[in-house]
This record gives structure tokens, sequence and C-alpha cells, in this order.
């Protein structure tokens, strides 16, 4: 509960969300960070049912790779509380309220959890980028003149190397993190249709950018069918591409 607390006094500090009188209000959950931090999100279920969907459409992660290709050095920026530098409509607000133990409180910037907010933060960067291909400082300048703040400890330039979406980027092309490889290496030997699907599902994702979809994606429902139908010899060569875990 401490962890609430102090989420919840620095959102009033940093004037992200007010105090509420509103007498319904959606819970809040956790979601712990790669630094092992954890970010406070809240669960608009409800409120995301009756939203009007925004159809802008999310980038594609091979479209992604694909505008990487040839590209000689590579910087990241990582915006601070991304979401939380949109604000909300004044006549929205009272949509956003939470509950916790402390009371009830409306957010007044976006916050994590509602269906709208990848579609609209994905505008957003995409019209910022749209001269960083020309020049880094430029972009830099646009951040400055939209008044959005970059988490300096997160960013990275002129790299000849990077990591972007569980892959590695360099001028020689696109390569799967070996972390990512181990991984795999790693994966108990599937024993039911689900435990199949999902190890297919993740061997399928590092596969995406080397091998033709249609090829990637050949074994995978012979392979379940065999679990399915209690043929383990077939689900066994299906499965034979990758090393048995020892």
């Amino acid at each position: 509960m401490q962890e609430l607390s102090n989420q919840l006094r620095e959102l009033l500090d940093k004037g992200f969300i007010r105090p509420s009188y509103s007498p319904w209000g959606a819970p809040v959950l956790f979601v712990k960070k790669k630094d092992r931090s954890f970010r406070m999100c809240i669960d608009y279920q409800e409120l995301n049912k009756l939203t009007i969907k925004n159809r802008y459409p999310l980038s594609r992660i091979d479209d992604l790779f694909d505008q990487l290709q040839g590209a000689q050095y590579f910087s990241k920026i990582d915006l601070r509380s991304g979401y939380h530098q949109l604000r909300v409509q004044n006549e929205d607000i009272p949509k956003k309220v939470f509950r916790t133990r402390y009371g009830h409180y409306e957010f007044m910037v976006m916050p994590f959890g509602l269906t709208n907010a990848p579609a609209v933060f994905m505008d957003l960067m995409n019209q910022v980028k749209a001269e960083h291909e020309q020049h880094l400082r430029m972009i830099l300048e646009l951040l400055k003149e939209e008044k959005l703040y970059a988490k300096f400890s997160r960013c990275e330039f002129w790299l000849r190397e990077v990591q972007f979406l569980g892959h590695v980027v360099n001028s020689e092309g696109i390569h799967v993190d070996p972390a990512k490889i181990e991984a795999i290496k790693e994966w108990d030997t599937p024993k039911t249709p689900t435990e199949m699907r999902s190890f297919l599902e993740k061997r399928r994702s590092h596969l995406m950018l080397s091998t033709p979809s249609h090829e990637a994606g050949r074994p995978q429902s012979s392979a379940v069918a065999a679990l399915s139908s209690d043929r383990p010899q077939e689900a066994s060569t299906a499965t034979s591409a990758r090393p048995t875990r020892k």
C-alpha cells in the first residue's frame, strides 16, 4: 500500500490527478516495469466498452523494421511517462475517475488503460518523428517545442547497434536478440495443444523477419493437430527444429 500512497502523492504534486467526488470509479492495479519499479494502471474496462474507438492504425512491427534497413546510426528517445504528457479535455476529466483506499481521484492527463491511448499516442509520435529522418537535432527541437520531456537515462544517441522490439539492429541488418534465442532453447518440450501453440507463437515471432510467412507457419497446424490427436511421434517430428532442453 505504500507504493500506492507514494504514486498518488507524486501524481498530485505533478498536477496529473485531482481529488474526485464521483460516487463511482475504476479499480487500480500495478504492473512491474523492466527496471523493477511499478506502473500504476487503472482498469477502465467498463469505460472502454462505452468509448467510441479511435481507428488510427498502429504501426506493424515488420514495417518498423523495414524502415531501419540500411541505417548506419541509431538513437533512442524514451518519453518520460509518455501518456501523462497528453492532457485530457476538460469535459472528459470526470470520466477518468479511479478509486483507492485513500479516496477517489480523476486524471487530468491521459492515463494507462484507456482503449484509445495507444492510437492517440502513436498518432502524435508519427507527427513528431517526421523530421527525425533528416536530422536528430530537429526531433529534439520538436520535442522541446511540443513540451514533451524525455527520460535522459533511457535515451541513447549515435549508436552503431541498437536493441529494438526484441531484436538487434545494425548496419548489417536485423537479428534476433541472442537472449531471446536462449529463451527458446530453454523452453520445456510442449506436451499439450495449448503449450504447443504458445511455443510456436514465440518461435514464429522470432522467424517473421527472415522467413516468408507462409513457410514460417507451415508446421504449426500439423504440430498442434498431432498433440490433439494423441500422436506424440508426429509432434516430436514437427518440433525437431528446436534443441531439446538438457
